[in-house]
């Protein structure tokens, strides 16, 4: 695919809206859904990488209360013609087709291949992927099986709905926040599975949310990692011309936050 002249694509991830409560989440939701207005002008494609909800899971009849700016807005933008691609994330990877019908956006659980310009990119939310993190790996199998997604879902929305917004909280009062320290090369566990990719097969772009810390790195000539970092501290997103990509914010004082190497 060619990006059509005077247009980008962009690549945002991890909103967690709903956290940490109603009224902190809606006024992200205002900023988000502000930004997406904005770049409507210009966007070929929008990609949404991961867990832009802080919990979802679709039930047979009921989806999660809320969200409707957002969910209005990503409806507006296909029905304009502009595709909207989403990935789940390790706290909204229970989607079930609800996206797809009402939306018109694909749903992603693997991580993808695409070409734009005669450049390839590798795109995924990141979770679970490359060395350590063993214990993590291990419970998104369990989130993964259908049999437990099924034992969930006959729980009554409200009690599982619960149970998840605890969890949720618990995972960001042990994550803390950790995640704006660049631990260096070696120990960037999504770095090295880059880096393990580009072995078999070059990319000149991964392009990876997840870890909530905005990052460039350069992998080798050629060949980028992007994380997108997050919109509860950064406002950070991604940018594909024609030519290269970029990592901006919309926040002038998360620029020199921005890792950049």
């Amino acid at each position: 695919m060619q990006i059509p002249s005077g247009k980008k694509i962009y690549f945002l991830s991890d909103f967690h809206l709903g956290a940490p409560n109603h009224a902190v989440s809606l006024e992200r939701e205002k900023r988000i859904v502000q930004f997406l207005d904005q770049i409507r002008t210009d966007a070929a494609e929008i990609f949404i990488v991961g867990d832009l909800f802080d919990f979802w899971y679709e039930y047979r009849t009921v989806v999660p209360k809320g969200y409707t700016r957002i969910l209005g807005k990503m409806a507006e933008l296909t029905d304009n013609h502009i595709p909207v691609h989403f990935f789940v994330g390790n706290h909204d990877m229970w989607m079930k087709g609800y996206f797809e019908e009402e939306l018109s956006i694909p749903v992603y659980h693997q991580p993808q291949v695409f070409e734009r310009n005669g450049k390839k990119l590798y795109v995924g939310h990141g979770d679970g992927l490359g060395p350590g993190d063993h214990g993590y790996k291990f419970i998104k199998k369990i989130f993964r099986n259908k049999a437990c997604q099924w034992l969930f879902g006959i729980l009554p929305p409200a009690v599982g709905v619960g149970i998840a917004n605890f969890l949720s909280r618990k995972s960001r009062a042990v994550t803390g926040l950790s995640e704006e320290k660049f631990w260096g090369e070696e120990n960037e566990w999504l770095i090295q599975y880059c880096k393990s990719i580009l072995k078999k097969e070059h990319f000149e772009y991964f392009i990876f949310g997840h870890r909530h810390l905005p990052i460039d790195f350069s992998l080798e000539k050629n060949s980028h990692y992007i994380n997108l970092g997050d919109w509860i501290r950064y406002d950070t997103y991604a940018v594909m011309d024609g030519t290269d990509m970029q990592l901006k914010t919309i926040k002038p004082d998360s620029e020199s936050k921005i890792v950049r190497l």
